[in-house]
């Protein structure tokens, strides 16, 4: 029998503290990021009523069609953008989102700022590493990693940590372990990486953020 959103919630939370106590973490230092991408309000609303705040979408327009209605009534929600992002789309995620995790390349750098001044709002940013070498994915290469974040530091944009998609089908150790290498070697505090085939991988080698999807809806239909 499919476990509903919020019996699915609970398993992973349990495997979280789990995990963390394997690895010497407290609970607190991990936040989970439900990616709720493609799956509609109702779906998302139960794991709302459970109790849970932070959650992840792709794509500015989509989270723009029900993320509004639901912050309404679940006013504490903490919106993650965990997709590739426009710099044409930057004041409409600086206005909804409470996190990006995607900021990768100079043309955000220099339009994060102007959006954030027009949204009122400063909202935390992951700079998107490459550590797979895999541009289609999205990134910013490692040897141009020191340059943006000191464009970034420049225009004051508030840097949180940074953020890694590893190559599928390959064992995601070693590159959760080099995000974390340069999280350490930058200054920066928080290290998003995991989902769900990997996230108490990611745990275990300091991940602050995970961003789990399918182990919590099942797969999107």
């Amino acid at each position: 029998m499919t476990p509903t959103p919020s019996e699915a919630l609970l398993t992973v939370e349990g495997a979280i503290a789990k995990t963390c106590k394997i690895a010497r973490r407290k609970v607190d230092e991990v936040t989970l990021v439900a990616v709720s991408k493609m799956h509609a309000a109702e779906k998302i609303e139960p794991l709302l009523e459970a109790g849970h705040r932070h959650f992840g979408e792709n794509r500015v327009q989509e989270a723009q069609g029900k993320w509004p209605a639901l912050k309404e009534r679940f006013p504490d929600v903490q919106l993650h953008l965990i997709g590739s992002l426009q710099s044409n789309k930057a004041e409409d995620a600086a206005r909804l989102f409470d996190c990006i995790h995607s900021l990768d390349r100079k043309s955000l750098v220099k339009a994060l700022p102007k959006a954030f001044e027009k949204a009122g709002r400063q909202v935390p940013c992951f700079v998107q590493v490459d550590v797979g070498e895999e541009p289609q994915k999205g990134g910013c290469p490692i040897p141009e990693l020191p340059d943006l974040l000191e464009s970034a530091r420049e225009r004051d944009i508030p840097l949180t940590g940074l953020m890694c998609i590893p190559p599928a089908d390959i064992e995601p150790a070693p590159f959760f372990a080099l995000l974390d290498k340069l999280a350490r070697e930058h200054g920066l505090d928080g290290r998003s990486m995991g989902m769900s085939s990997d996230y108490e991988t990611a745990i275990m080698l300091g991940a602050t953020h995970v961003r789990v999807g399918s182990a919590l809806f099942g797969e999107r239909g």
